[in-house]
C-alpha cells in the first residue's frame, strides 16, 4: 500500500533553502518515491495552521517511506531544511 510523505514547510532562509531543494531529488529516488506537489498553490480551507510550501511525496509503501527518511544519504542533508525552514511533516499510509 503506498505511503506519503505530507509536509508544510516555512521557508525562513530562501537561500539556503535552495541547497536543500537541489540535493533532496535523488535521495528520494533512490528510495522509489516521487514527488506528488511541491510548492505550488495551496488555498487554505480548514484549522489555524496556514499552509505555506506544501510538499507531498509518494512512495511504495510506510516502510519505504521511513527507511528514505532515516537514511544517511538523507539524514546528511536534513540539517539545512532544519536551518532554512520551520517544518511539520508526517508519514501517512495510504488507503
Amino acid at each position: 500500500m503506498a505511503a506519503y510523505l505530507v509536509a508544510n514547510v516555512d521557508v525562513l532562509d530562501p537561500e539556503e533553502y535552495k541547497t536543500y531543494v537541489a540535493k533532496v531529488p535523488p535521495t528520494i529516488a533512490k528510495f522509489g518515491g516521487k514527488y506528488l506537489a511541491r510548492g505550488g498553490k495551496a488555498i487554505h480551507l480548514e484549522g489555524t495552521e496556514k499552509p505555506h510550501r506544501m510538499v507531498i511525496l509518494e512512495f511504495a509503501d510506510l516502510d519505504t517511506a521511513k527507511r528514505w527518511y532515516d537514511s544517511s544519504e538523507y539524514q546528511e542533508i536534513l540539517p539545512i531544511r532544519l536551518r532554512a525552514s520551520r517544518s511539520h511533516a508526517v508519514l501517512i499510509d495510504g488507503a
